[in-house]
């Protein structure tokens, strides 16, 4: 596992795939799924995972983490780096990072909620983590109630933050105010475009934001990776193109929910078993499979 402090070079050599995390029936942590999730990527030229929303670490128990942590670290090839969240609840991002001062993780991201918080309580939660875990930790944003574009500068300009996942959604991505502003507070080269492929070349052309993350990236690694060279070359015409071929099994997620459309997709796929979801969630009916497993099939085929 890549342990070195992070850089603008990490944030954009790869995109960041952010992939559910693959379960035994019995909901314990499957290593040998995992492990073949994370060589399917890695082969697809992925370099950095983000273990977040996708991976439901909203409902992970506080006695699992040091066991994943363990998992990630011994599965990773060397040069990639893992990313694991932590929270989003105050208390548990603390004991977490009691945890985390014992393994070698560069960075870890706050898991964002706006039930029960308020920006300056959010500034407050990424203060202690950091005091507590020594890490600088990655800022997800994904709603513009969360922090202010102004506290989350002072956070950077205090060196707390590795860098930050932007991932508020708006109907027209080239229009965001909040964005805008926050380009103008903090360098660019610490902002990645946190929702996809969708909105991935607007905000790095237009905003010039560094890299994005992905989940469907976890279906076709390799045509994600060339999604972000085509934009990196400006060869935007070229980038237009691959987006669209993600539109299918994008627009199952956002139709029946990001998460369990992509934990489904890489099953049906046969990339990996991901096992039961992990509640709060719960299984999709079965009746929305087949088309899933259709756009995930014609994805992998792509």
């Amino acid at each position: 596992m890549k342990t070195t402090p992070i850089t603008t070079a990490d944030l954009s050599r790869s995109v960041i795939a952010v992939p559910p995390l693959c379960r035994n029936a019995d909901l314990s942590l499957s290593r040998e799924e995992n492990g073949k999730l994370i060589q399917h990527m890695y082969a697809g030229g992925i370099r950095t995972l983000l273990y977040g929303g996708n991976a439901n670490l909203y409902n992970i128990a506080v006695s699992e983490y040091a066991e994943l942590l363990t998992m990630l670290r011994e599965l990773a090839p060397a040069d990639m780096w893992m990313v694991p969240s932590v929270g989003p609840m105050y208390g548990t991002a603390m004991d977490q990072a009691a945890i985390l001062k014992d393994h070698e993780f560069p960075t870890a991201m706050l898991l964002p909620t706006l039930f029960p918080s308020k920006p300056a309580g959010v500034a407050t939660a990424i203060r202690h983590f950091v005091e507590r875990s020594g890490l600088k930790a990655v800022l997800y944003i994904k709603d513009e109630g969360y922090i202010t574009p102004e506290l989350a500068a002072e956070l950077v300009n205090d060196g707390l933050i590795s860098w930050i996942k932007y991932a508020v959604v708006k109907e027209d991505p080239a229009q965001d105010a909040y964005l805008s502003k926050l380009i103008t507070l903090v360098n660019t080269d610490m902002i990645v475009s946190g929702i996809g492929e969708q909105p991935a070349i607007i905000h790095l052309r237009d905003f010039g934001i560094t890299g994005f993350t992905a989940g469907c990236v976890c279906i076709k690694p390799q045509l994600s990776t060339d999604m972000l060279h085509a934009i990196q070359a400006k060869d935007y015409a070229k980038a237009e193109e691959i987006r669209q071929i993600f539109l299918p099994l994008e627009d199952q997620r956002n139709a029946h929910s990001p998460i369990l459309v992509l934990h489904h997709a890489v099953t049906l796929a046969g990339i990996a078993n991901t096992g039961p979801v992990l509640p709060l969630l719960s299984e999709l009916p079965a009746h929305l499979l087949p088309e899933i497993e259709k756009a995930a099939k014609e994805l992998l085929a792509r």
